[in-house]
């Protein structure tokens, strides 16, 4: 079946400007995300979900659904073997939010290093999985002077410059993981991060997961965690979201609600690309670009001689809060679940670095490899 324009589109509720975007191309529903079921699909052409919406047969068997979008650089949530049999096409957004998640792994880190009284450019860095936001986060880092050690075995089979696993358990001090979840094929993904993988972590290693939550088994990670206090956990993804483990959460550092990659602008810059598959699916003509719905960049600089760079980086996004906002409901088991949804649902407003012009003086160079965009001369007070 042919999609024409004018059609029904159902959306998830959480995708910025959505509405504005596709109100050219037809009529627009929005749900919520992790409620949306077969009933609400009965007259509807085009499904626009995130990673909360699981789109397989079950949900879309006798629907007239011909479009499949999602607004995530991930796509493990869509039964793509499925899609692909019955003709229905589809489209993700793949590195939309990763400056964002770049962003979260560095503000994090930054925040966890102030606290602690270490320097992370004289660290080494362990980078698991080099795609859209690996591959960020090793530039970045590289370019602020960082030693990083990239792991990716598919890659590495026809390119050079790639770490062994092990290499990066036992020589990495910070160990960031951005693999998709994958359950077959050559390098499987779930549950990559077993018992013997987190024993083999280094003394004081820092683990970071900001990819997805069962790349790490958190049953085993809780067992190593108690048994290795030397380890410092950051944790944004959780194997059974939006339950959370009180007591994997009580030995990390740092956690939030899968939120890394939440930057204002890289939810619309997914909105956006979802949009454009949908109109390319229908033969429509994008009518608006994305500046049209990215807000402007703060006035002003701010200068930095005075501050560390976890402080510049808390001028944009506060991992801190985060971590407080999910503590918060770890206690009620009722509700824990549903509150997990919401702290995403009402997820406040956050720019990414490179909204924040700095003035950086003999650290230019640093600042701009962070992410950070450089004051011009007329933007100085």
């Amino acid at each position: 079946m042919t999609l024409k324009a004018p059609i029904r589109i159902l959306a998830d509720e959480n995708m910025p400007m959505i509405d504005r975007m596709c109100e050219g191309l037809g009529e627009v529903v929005l749900r919520p995300g992790r409620h949306i079921t077969p009933a609400d699909l009965v007259d509807i052409d085009a499904l626009l979900v995130r990673s909360v919406t699981r789109v397989d047969e079950a949900l879309l068997r006798d629907s007239p659904v011909r479009f499949v979008g999602t607004a995530t650089i991930g796509t493990d949530h869509l039964d793509l073997e499925y899609l692909n049999r019955v003709g229905i096409s589809h489209g993700s957004a793949p590195g939309c939010n990763a400056e964002a998640v770049v962003d979260y792994v560095l503000s994090a880190v930054f925040l966890l290093a102030e606290q602690q009284g270490f320097d992370p450019c004289r660290l080494t860095w362990g980078v698991v999985g080099v795609g859209n936001v690996g591959g960020r986060l090793a530039s970045r880092l590289q370019a602020m002077g960082c030693h990083v050690l990239l792991n990716d075995p598919l890659r590495a089979k026809n390119e050079s410059g790639f770490t062994c696993l092990e290499s990066v358990l036992s020589d990495a001090d910070i160990v960031c993981l951005h693999t998709p979840l994958t359950r077959q094929g050559d390098a499987p993904t779930y549950h990559l991060f077993n018992e013997s993988r987190l024993k083999q972590l280094r003394p004081d290693a820092v683990l970071l997961n900001a990819g997805r939550g069962p790349v790490i088994d958190n049953v085993a990670l809780l067992n190593v965690a108690q048994q290795r206090p030397d380890l410092q956990l950051i944790m944004d993804v959780w194997e059974h979201e939006p339950q959370v483990s009180l007591p994997l959460a009580e030995h990390c550092k740092l956690i939030s609600p899968h939120i890394a990659g939440y930057s204002l602008d890289g939810k619309i810059r997914g909105s956006y690309m979802v949009y454009q598959a949908l109109a390319k699916c229908i033969g429509a003509t994008e009518q608006q670009s994305l500046q049209t719905f990215l807000p402007a960049t703060a006035a002003g600089a701010v200068a930095v001689e005075h501050l560390s760079p976890a402080q510049v980086m808390r001028q944009v996004y506060d991992p801190g809060v985060d971590d407080s906002l999910l503590r918060a409901t770890l206690t009620s088991c009722a509700t824990q679940a549903e509150a997990f949804d919401r702290l995403r649902r009402e997820y406040r407003v956050r720019r990414e670095f490179s909204s924040l012009q700095v003035q950086a003086g003999q650290q230019s160079s640093l600042y701009q490899a962070m992410g950070f965009k450089l004051a011009e001369p007329t933007d100085l007070p």
